[in-house]
């Protein structure tokens, strides 16, 4: 009889891992999580603690950033003292950045940073594509994060954009990758809501008091406090 074990990795949310058992890890590898809730609650804090475990763990990440640049994106970090120039400088740290052409940002080019458009979901998903075969060449397992569907949703049509979360889906999971994903909850109308939730592996909800896991493969329904602090999300 073959046992299969299954593989956590941790939130790098301190407390969490505690939360969900027995502090091995949060979330299965190669799941999808949807951390969603209303403005201002912490979900990009949680991307970037997600993220940022998996760097100093040797994991690499896939960042796809619709909101803040790279630039805005390095100073958000640096608030909670974290600091990404040695990730981006051994080439740990890819962000796809979908928000600096439009807002006319000039950025340096590097090979783990790419340029795309929030007006242009499928450039985004070449983009994917191309990080994905520069980072599976050098690792077996990584983490990406896309932050946010909303921003997307704004510029795009709602349900063209669930198409193109579920190519983003498919893509991370038969790379080997773990990823987090963000949502504005009210952004969109109800089914769209409903059909991102489905198509998720874990449910997070963020409401800026208390965390509240909806679904999660391997473990059940938990609602836990917790706070935004400078060194980032703790729970309770």
């Amino acid at each position: 009889m073959v046992i299969e074990l299954i593989v956590r990795i941790s939130s790098g949310i301190p407390g969490l891992d505690e939360l969900m058992g027995d502090g091995g890890g949060s979330f299965v590898d190669n799941t999808v999580t949807l951390i969603y809730g209303p403005p201002k609650v912490g979900k990009s804090i949680f991307s970037y603690q997600f993220a940022y475990e998996g760097l100093r763990n040797d994991e690499p990440c896939l960042y796809i950033s619709t909101d803040y640049g790279l630039k805005d994106m390095e100073r958000n970090i640096a608030n909670f003292g974290w600091n990404l120039d040695e990730y981006i400088d051994n080439e740990t740290f890819y962000l796809i950045d979908a928000i600096s052409t439009i807002a006319g940002v000039e950025v340096e080019s590097k090979p783990n940073y790419f340029l795309a458009s929030v007006h242009n979901p499928t450039d985004i998903m070449v983009k994917l594509g191309m990080a994905i075969r520069q980072i599976t060449s050098k690792a077996s397992r990584f983490r990406s994060v896309l932050d946010s569907l909303t921003t997307l949703m704004a510029f795009n049509d709602e349900v063209l954009i669930v198409r193109v979360f579920t190519v983003y889906i498919m893509r991370i999971k038969e790379s080997g990758g773990t990823a987090i994903v963000t949502y504005t909850e009210g952004s969109a109308s109800c089914k769209v809501e409903n059909m991102l939730k489905a198509i998720v592996d874990n449910i997070i909800h963020l409401d800026g008091e208390n965390l509240t896991i909806e679904a999660m493969i391997g473990g059940g329904k938990i609602k836990a406090h917790y706070d935004i602090t400078r060194e980032g999300i703790i729970v309770d």
